[in-house]
């Protein structure tokens, strides 16, 4: 069954291009229910897993294409099946005023079953060949409307995250020399006695390959290429931004980290003094480059880059709170960041406006999808009671465990940042509600929320957000005991 999960998507896509469905409302149907089918099966999978690994192909020694259900894996491939069948309802209302909308389906299928892989690979190597295969089937996506911004986006998207997996290969090859095995085993696989005077060596490929991965997280400074891919359609972006391609790059890293490298070898290092650097810089620049921003979705593009590196700055913590606090915001933040980028698509559908000066009054003429706005960005803020507080409660409560000035200083820049999202999310939700008295609403005459194939994953999101606001122990438990292996 772990292997059909990946299939079906690809199958399910190419059906839909292939076969000469007669309406329009049959063809939706026929991608829905697949999504659907797929998504259960996935739960019946982790709920009713077998031990030990799937394999596919074996090469030589060690290196194989297997997959495995394991605790992170269970987390990353339970979010993204949860999430899919509801972006693919979004999708079909958005994509009706777009062209070419059956090749579109078609790469926005196959990378489910691609995400999947990467959430459900049994070792190094595989993880790596679903990552190639995630920027492939993604390249199209982002340059789908083919207009020039488009174009130049996707070739940036793909230059970034080549260049990224060449970094990420050279850590695949040291494991290969210098571990046990490739398979994904928490506490690391590499071999004391393979690694000799070798350490600082390894700590830099360790560095490159965080690097590497991290182009996908957006980590700084290569993180340009998520902004820019803002020009393809909403339901792209919020995948890109919020669950495949982004949170595949955290989820690459703590596997990286984890259950390759080691903590024991890399805590207290010069290198993970380095990579929290990084993840700080980044947590910073991120909200800082989003105050600025006055493009709605490229605000929310920023906001995003900032966010990753919340989850890379827990797992760069290396300490099993560390692991369990990004793993939480993994979780939290895709419900969160996917209602606001869904948010933003449905004031582009209706309206056409990009700019965050021209939502003034909206609020009183899309009053569900402005309302559900708020609650996210009030919990991307993390406001009590929502999500958001939850996941950097967490965040900070692994810092102070974890100790040391550094970390300490991690939390100064979570502080830093809850402030300036605050500024940059709470400015929209202002303007959207308090235009101003002598504003004139006659110049939104003929403006109204989407329909319900728009508004329905909105409100399942909305309720999502409270209810992981309210009552996450169950979760966040399970998180925990996931870390602690």
């Amino acid at each position: 069954m772990i292997l059909s999960v990946i299939l079906i998507p690809f199958i399910a896509g190419i059906l839909s291009v292939w076969i000469p469905f007669r309406k329009r409302r049959h063809w939706e149907i026929f991608l829905e229910c697949a999504v659907i089918l797929n998504s259960i099966l996935v739960w019946y999978l982790l709920l009713h897993h077998a031990d030990g690994a799937f394999l596919l192909a074996h090469f030589t020694g060690d290196l194989s294409i297997s997959f495995m259900v394991d605790g992170p894996g269970m987390v990353f491939s339970g979010l993204v099946s949860a999430l899919w069948p509801l972006a693919t309802l979004y999708a079909f209302e958005y994509m009706t005023k777009e062209e070419h909308e059956k090749i579109f389906f078609l790469f926005y299928t196959m990378t489910y079953g691609v995400t999947l892989g990467i959430a459900l690979a049994a070792n190094l190597l595989t993880m790596y060949f679903f990552y190639e295969l995630l920027t492939l089937v993604t390249v199209p996506l982002v340059m789908h409307t083919l207009t020039r911004e488009a174009i130049l986006a996707s070739r940036k998207y793909l230059y970034y995250s080549l260049g990224g997996a060449a970094f990420a290969f050279i850590g695949l090859i040291m494991i290969i020399v210098y571990g046990h095995t490739t398979d994904f085993v928490l506490g690391g696989v590499l071999d004391p006695d393979k690694i000799g005077g070798r350490t600082d060596i390894l700590l830099l490929i360790y560095v490159l390959a965080f690097m590497g991965f991290g182009v996908k997280a957006a980590v700084c400074p290569f993180n340009s290429w998520l902004p820019q891919a803002s020009v393809a359609p909403t339901p792209v972006t919020a995948l890109l931004h919020a669950v495949a391609v982004v949170k595949s790059g955290a989820f690459a890293i703590i596997r990286l980290t984890y259950y390759s490298f080691g903590t024991d070898f890399l805590r207290g290092t010069w290198a993970q003094t380095v990579v929290l650097l990084i993840t700080m810089f980044t947590i910073v620049y991120g909200c800082s480059r989003a105050v600025k921003e006055t493009h709605f979705k490229r605000r929310l593009a920023y906001s995003t880059i900032s966010n990753l590196s919340y989850i890379l700055f827990g797992a760069a913590l290396m300490t099993p709170f560390g692991m369990a606090a990004a793993l939480s915001h993994l979780v939290f933040h895709a419900v969160m960041k996917i209602a606001s980028f869904f948010c933003a698509g449905a004031v582009i559908h209706q309206t056409g406006r990009n700019y965050v000066h021209e939502l003034d009054g909206m609020g009183y003429k899309m009053p569900c999808v402005f309302g559900v706005f708020t609650v996210s960005a009030l919990a991307l803020m993390g406001v009590p009671g929502l999500a958001g507080f939850i996941s950097k409660w967490n965040l900070a409560a692994a810092a102070i465990d974890s100790g040391g000035a550094i970390a300490y200083c991690g939390i100064v820049c979570l502080l830093i940042s809850a402030l300036l999202t605050a500024i940059y999310m709470l400015t929209v939700v202002v303007r959207a509600f308090f235009p101003g008295r002598d504003f004139d609403y006659s110049a939104l005459d003929g403006i109204k929320d989407p329909n319900w194939k728009m508004l329905a994953p909105l409100f399942v999101f909305t309720f999502f957000i409270i209810l992981f606001g309210i009552y996450s122990q169950p979760l966040v438990d399970f998180l925990y005991s996931v870390a602690m292996g």
